[in-house]
């Protein structure tokens, strides 16, 4: 069987009828901007879901998969942060909206998502950062993501190393 990231450039629903790696990058960014904008505006999650439900072609996009993180994130994010705060170097307010974002969904994956390999989690972490982040954010995700999979995925962590 093919990883998410093996099937990258792939769309549409794989043969075994899970959506593709492509389709959910496609969702990772989907909600990555959705979150941005959640993040200034304050409006309902629900509006911000069906806006970007409707502004988006959602043909090539997971909808399912969008939905779970959009709606994940936000009902998680106290909790979502008392897991990164931790390992920060500054004060939650003071990340980049960008790559605080982008921590949070990946961090929310690695506790809720275990059919996402720990290692998928962290490499689309970093090129949402690279893509979406500032200059060196994809670092920052990186430091970050890794250490919360070696809490989070202790199990998956382990036996990748062993």
């Amino acid at each position: 069987m093919m990883s998410e990231q093996e099937t990258a450039s792939d769309s549409g629903p794989a043969p075994s009828g899970r959506p593709k790696a492509g389709d959910r990058r496609r969702a990772r960014a989907l909600a990555l901007q959705a979150l941005y904008h959640r993040h200034f505006s304050k409006s309902p999650i629900n509006a911000i879901e069906a806006e970007f439900m409707v502004d988006n072609d959602m043909s090539k996009v997971d909808s399912a998969f969008f939905r779970d993180l959009l709606r994940g994130v936000h009902r998680e994010q106290g909790d979502l942060d008392k897991l990164i705060e931790p390992l920060l170097d500054r004060a939650l307010s003071e990340v980049d909206p960008i790559e605080l974002a982008i921590v949070r969904m990946g961090t929310y994956e690695l506790k809720n998502r275990i059919d996402v390999p720990y290692r998928v989690v962290i490499n689309e972490g970093i090129e949402l950062a690279k893509r979406f982040g500032g200059t060196e954010g994809h670092k920052f995700v990186n430091s970050l993501l890794d250490k919360l999979s070696q809490r989070l995925r202790l199990a998956e962590t382990r036996a990748r190393r062993d």
